[in-house]
């Protein structure tokens, strides 16, 4: 048997807004899924053969090569107006990044293709996540792979458990 109490104490910080209604946050919870993936998913995607979508580093030269995800392209987002015409396919859906989820310049990337008519998503995590998960870099001294940080990722694992 449910109990439930009713006091007159305050409603939590956290209900002070109440939740959607179901249908309503289901129809947002599907649109966040059209504009955003993750990092695990995209490794996923990639390590399997995936070809139904590119990868964008929207970051500068020095952080490309500092390090990027292997068989992304770059294009920095200053320069997406010039080049994503020369780069990309407007027939292939985009997942775009940038540092991590501090910066907003995926978000700018993502806009700035959108306006050019590429279907687009951004990776959320950014590159920060992708190291951070424990998966490959290219770096301008080659690959670069570094342990999967426990507070991010499982360790001995491809599953974030999501």
């Amino acid at each position: 048997m449910v109990m439930t109490t009713t006091t007159t104490a305050a409603l939590s910080p956290v209900l002070t807004t109440p939740p959607a209604a179901p249908a309503d946050a289901a129809a947002y919870f599907a649109a966040r899924l059209a504009f955003h993936t993750d990092v695990a998913d995209v490794h996923a995607s990639l390590a399997a053969g995936a070809t139904d979508f590119v990868v964008v580093d929207s970051r500068s030269t020095p952080s490309w090569d500092q390090g990027h995800i292997p068989g992304a392209v770059h294009l920095p987002t200053d320069r997406i107006p010039q080049l994503a015409a020369e780069f990309l396919d407007p027939a292939v859906p985009v997942v775009v990044h940038c540092w991590g989820p501090g910066c907003d310049g995926a978000t700018r990337a993502a806009l700035a293709l959108a306006r050019l008519g590429y279907r687009v998503k951004e990776m959320i995590g950014g590159i920060e996540y992708w190291i951070r998960e424990g998966y490959a870099v290219d770096t301008w001294e080659g690959p670069r792979q570094l342990p999967a940080d426990p507070l991010t990722a499982p360790v001995d694992s491809d599953d974030c458990g999501c």
